[in-house]
């Protein structure tokens, strides 16, 4: 049977032969050796490499939303409210749908899919075995069904038999977990199948606060079935120290663990993991602790007790909480990680960085933040550690803290690495990394880079909040860029800040603070417009904008400098009504538009309207009135009775210019 050929470029070669050379020489050149290169017959590659790698084809949009959005263009959020209600709402609705699939898999035979996929199709996860036995029992555990094996089990030594200690300790892992409570179906939904992967994650959350009604509680049925247990190995006294840590009893997990050594067993890796997470709980003085944590370490040793990831990710986790005298013995780990070849994961670094943390010190983090970056430059992480999804956010808080622009710019490169943007978390983590990184940019960068940044985020990897927005609109300020603010007010509106009072005082404040050209200002009174529609829209809403003299000053002098003065004018005399009093530059501004206008009737009534909120300048206000104004007799005696100071004055310098006379 004839070898297939295989074609490259101009050579054509049998599948299996080897290539010596690629090039065509003459005879009479000497052909110098060339190592040989074996073709192989055959490339196994991943079922889904080409998903890859078409994946890799795609470039970022950044005027497109979250993929998560996508089947429901509807629902498209535009708020960071929205996106969080609506992301958790997916997640909910998902897990609802396949419990309902699960309790019901009678309502579901029909199989649509080509070809036939089964995680899609639903599980029985009702009881299929009656009776009393242990097969009944070890169905009920598989079920994860607490209360029911319990009862069995306790049926079972009620009628002389016996379970067999492996499916005692199959109980005991199944209590342990849920501590002696029925699984909600959330607990359901993360528990994994595997139990190298459930003890991972009980470990990792054993420390964190667990609210009331489900701590570890005395005599239950976990202790209860540990204390009947004819036998017991080291699995039975791995399972109880790992329950009892998990749901906060550390005293008596240290307490199962003398046991277990006075049994002459040894524990394994995710017990030691336990152990070292509770240690700081069991001591006072950090000596003590940290000498707990040692001791713990000897003890893997002598038992051949291999460390993994975990292990020390669980040293590095508690002396995070120790504080920054663990400094050493935080590198001493690191190195101890190194020389028995364990590649830290994104969690190390994590805690590392949050050793190191100091209250009003922040050159010391980013150094080492800096040293970490160098050494995991242009590396691909994958999901190792339960909390590597939070080394993202927490760093870029080190780098805001720092004002470290460089810093801030290779950890987002290290981001966007491959695959690392996977590990960038919830969308609350996601929320507090781009935000911390956009406003580090609006600090350091000018106008022009941030807009590019801000185009770039928005809306598909970051919804800006107020203060976001705030910092963007000061970069403006400071360039000289003020342009651009009713494009980014439209952006401010669609996700829905409108309603927010500081945020529209800062608008308010920059339109106004100088004159534009006749097109911009134009502009900046429609903007002006929609700010003043918000205050009044917001009154009916649970908690109404707050009003300010200031905020309709900026209001009125904007709609002033755009001729519109008759809005101006109503404006104005809305704050009698608000019993609030503008400044002075305010009646000012509108009298420039009023002399623009040759309205001289109105420029009196700004002077009454002055004089009616008491205003300090109202006696000069009343005589620019007079001096640039063609006014009506009524109007001149108006405004001499406005202004008696200014006339009684007047008299007093003639009196005693006659008398010097």
């Amino acid at each position: 049977m004839a070898l297939p050929c295989v074609r490259l470029g101009a050579v054509r070669l049998r599948a299996g032969a080897s290539l010596r050379c690629l090039c065509r020489r003459s005879s009479h050149e000497a052909v110098p050796a060339v190592e040989e290169i074996d073709i192989p017959r055959k490339k196994t590659w991943d079922k889904t490499a080409v998903l890859q790698a078409l994946a890799y084809t795609v470039n970022h949009d950044p005027t497109a939303v979250s993929y998560i959005f996508q089947d429901d263009p509807f629902l498209i959020p535009s708020t960071y409210g929205e996106y969080k209600l609506f992301s958790m709402s997916k997640e909910s609705g998902r897990n609802a749908a396949k419990h309902i699939v699960n309790m019901y898999p009678h309502l579901f035979l029909k199989d649509f899919a080509e070809p036939h996929i089964p995680c899609l199709m639903p599980e029985n996860i009702q009881p299929q075995i009656e009776g009393v036995s242990e097969e009944a029992l070890n169905e009920r555990i598989k079920l994860r069904r607490v209360k029911e094996s319990v009862d069995l089990f306790d049926r079972l030594l009620q009628g002389g038999t016996t379970p067999t200690l492996e499916t005692t300790n199959k109980l005991l892992d199944l209590i342990c977990v849920y501590g002696d409570r029925e699984p909600s179906m959330d607990d359901q939904e993360n528990q994994q199948d595997d139990n190298e992967t459930e003890t991972v994650k009980n470990e990792n959350n054993s420390l964190k606060r667990t609210p009331a009604g489900k701590k570890w509680r005395e005599n239950n049925n976990a202790e209860r079935i540990f204390n009947l247990m004819p036998e017991r190995n080291a699995h039975s006294y791995c399972t109880m120290i790992r329950g009892m840590v998990k749901h906060g009893a550390y005293a008596q997990a240290f307490s199962m663990y003398t046991d277990l050594l006075n049994n002459r067993l040894t524990g394994d890796v995710y017990t030691f993991n336990a152990l070292i997470l509770a240690a700081p709980d069991t001591k006072t003085e950090f000596k003590d602790k940290s000498d707990l944590i040692m001791e713990l370490l000897n003890h893997m040793v002598l038992q051949k007790v291999t460390p993994n990831l975990l292990t020390f990710n669980s040293v590095m986790k508690s002396l995070r909480r120790m504080g920054p005298m663990m400094k050493n013995m935080a590198m001493q780990t690191l190195m101890e990680m190194k020389a028995l070849k364990i590649e830290p994961s994104l969690a190390t670094y994590r805690y590392l960085l949050a050793v190191f943390y100091r209250s009003g010190d922040k050159t010391s983090q980013s150094q080492l933040l800096a040293a970490i970056l160098e050494q995991v430059r242009g590396k691909s992480f994958t999901a190792k550690d339960p909390d590597d999804y939070l080394f993202f956010s927490e760093a870029m808080k080190v780098c805001l803290e720092a004002n470290d622009l460089d810093l801030a710019y290779g950890l987002h490169k290290l981001l966007n690495t491959e695959d690392n943007w996977k590990l960038i978390g919830k969308p609350l983590n996601e929320f507090n990394y781009y935000s911390k990184f956009f406003h580090i940019v609006c600090m350091m960068e000018n106008a022009d880079t941030a807009l590019k940044w801000y185009r770039e985020l928005v809306p598909s990897r970051y919804y800006p909040n107020s203060r976001g927005y705030q910092k963007l609109f000061q970069v403006l300020e400071m360039e000289d860029r003020l342009e651009l603010i009713p494009e980014l007010w439209h952006d401010v509106k669609q996700f829905g800040h409108g309603f927010t009072d500081h945020l529209a005082e800062e608008v308010l404040y920059l339109m106004a603070s100088r004159k534009q050209n006749a097109e911009l200002q134009v502009a900046f009174a429609d903007v002006a417009t929609t700010i003043n529609s918000a205050y009044k829209l917001s009154e009916n809403h649970k908690t109404p904008m707050k009003e300010s003299a200031a905020a309709f000053g900026n209001i009125a002098i904007l709609l002033a400098r755009a001729g519109r003065l008759e809005e101006a004018w109503r404006i104005l005399k809305s704050l009698k009504m608000k019993h609030l009093i503008p400044q002075s530059n305010v009646i000012t501004e509108l009298l420039d538009g009023a002399k623009a206008a040759g309205s001289s009737a109105k420029a009196v009534d700004l002077v009454q309207l002055a004089a009616s909120f008491s205003l300090p300048d109202t006696t000069q206000i009343a005589e620019r009135v007079l001096k640039d104004f063609t006014l009506t007799e009524e109007q001149r005696i108006t405004l001499e009775d406005l202004t008696p100071r200014s006339g009684s004055n007047s008299n007093s310098d003639s009196s005693s210019s006659s008398d010097n006379d």
